[in-house]
């Protein structure tokens, strides 16, 4: 195959470490994948982290360090059967044990594509051969492995995470592209539109850099400018860039229209956000936050109303689904707010990390054991569903010593009204009782 009919992204696929651009973290000198790769002895392990940021590559290089035979399994695509296979290819790689006596045989790494696709069954099958050393097992994913993959596994292949590839990363994929004819030359509007529409996925650049250079090359463009890039690219590119100025400065109107109780400028910035190619999960994200920062105990019910929202998002998608966060969003803008559990909690944060690690009182201590409750663990502890009104009056719940903060104070706003009607009462029976 000649090299005009190879994909840019292939053509540019890095061939050792050293090509590699991003992930110095763990690929530098000293780091902990530099480390195993020069140690000669590779290890099962899941590679975490966005689109576009390096995974298979890695995966591949591994394979070229250790001679390995490498093989490829989508979660997507694939089942038990691709295991079976996988396992069959592994033991006749390595030969029988006369052959691996002799010093004969190769290694074999099995690559899983996303594989918190598979199911519980499915990644259990790796089980065996991973535990036996048939083969090194290599797995990717964008989602988080402590929820996605089983514990079985996990416990047996370490976590490597991969963050998203930085601006000026970007901008080196960006010249080896046009050093290798994939792309003419980019005017700087044009490059810095691309590097913060790609938002750390190098593999979103490689694309959109190649169809720019079929582009280019049909209309015999030269050079990349900005105003060509947005004509070709249209719709692809929006009206502001995902991870730019702009992009921030839009969800902060959004956040303050909603503070600011004003539904139709909170709504005007959703929809301008979802025009602009936002991602309506990253949105459900924000509304969520703005529920619990901005509103929280003065009503409740808009937390919840925020996880609704994001649920009918993920069961209709777009754009059905983002009919749900245009509600949710009105909702919240003209609720109640109040800030008090927000600022509460940041107090709270404050104090614990400048003050010192204070004893749990004894009467608060858990007692399981006959010798805790010889040693007087949670003694004179008050069950406060034995005493009168369900409160325990006068009972101290803070370390020693330790005066009452006073972290939360309700507003006067909703149902924090009768919070901080609430709260007096309590407070008035306890210093009933210690007076």
């Amino acid at each position: 195959m000649s090299g005009a009919h190879v994909p840019l992204a292939e053509r540019l696929r890095p061939r050792s470490l050293g090509d590699v651009i991003g992930q110095q973290h763990l690929l530098g000198e000293g780091m902990p994948l530099r480390i195993a790769f020069e140690s000669g002895r590779p290890h099962s392990c899941i590679l975490w982290g966005p689109p576009g940021t390096g995974k298979t590559t890695i995966a591949r290089l591994m394979a070229d360090a250790f001679d390995a035979q490498f093989i490829t399994i989508s979660a997507v695509l694939g089942g038990v059967k691709d295991i079976r296979e996988a396992v069959e290819q592994a033991q006749a790689a390595l030969g029988t044990p006369l052959e691996r006596a002799a010093g004969g045989g190769r290694r074999t790494i099995v690559f899983v594509d996303e594989v918190h696709r598979f199911n519980k069954s499915q990644q259990d099958a790796f089980l065996p051969h991973v535990e036996s050393g048939l083969f090194t097992f290599i797995g990717a994913t964008t989602e988080n492995p402590s929820f996605e993959v089983n514990s079985a596994l996990l416990s047996r292949a370490a976590v490597y995470v991969l963050q998203p590839l930085s601006e000026e990363d970007l901008r080196q994929i960006a010249a080896r592209a046009e050093a290798v004819g994939g792309v003419p030359p980019l005017e700087a509007a044009a490059l810095e539109r691309l590097v913060a529409y790609a938002d750390g996925d190098a593999r979103r650049l490689l694309n959109t850099l190649e169809t720019l250079g079929v582009a280019a090359e049909k209309e015999q463009v030269a050079t990349i400018t900005d105003a060509w890039l947005l004509k070709v690219l249209g719709e692809r590119m929006r009206r502001y860039d995902k991870g730019g100025e702009q992009f921030y400065d839009t969800i902060s109107a959004l956040h303050k229209s909603v503070r600011g109780s004003d539904p139709d400028a909170a709504l005007y910035w959703l929809v301008r956000m979802l025009d602009g190619g936002a991602d309506p999960r990253y949105m459900a994200r924000r509304l969520v936050r703005m529920a619990a920062e901005d509103i929280g105990l003065a009503d409740p019910r808009a937390l919840r109303l925020a996880l609704d929202a994001s649920e009918v998002y993920e069961r209709l998608g777009s754009p059905e689904g983002e009919l749900a966060l245009a509600e949710c969003t009105v909702y919240l803008a003209i609720a109640p707010k109040s800030n008090a559990v927000y600022a509460a909690y940041n107090e709270a944060r404050a104090f614990v990390k400048k003050d010192g690690t204070r004893p749990v009182p004894m009467h608060l201590r858990n007692a399981p054991t006959r010798l805790m409750k010889d040693l007087d663990y949670g003694k004179g502890y008050r069950y406060a569903h034995d005493e009168e009104g369900g409160f325990a009056a006068g009972e101290r719940y803070l370390p020693e010593g330790m005066a009452a903060p006073g972290f939360y104070r309700p507003v006067e706003r909703g149902l924090e009204i009768r919070i901080a009607e609430r709260l007096r009462e309590l407070r008035r029976l306890n210093e009933q009782v210690r007076s």
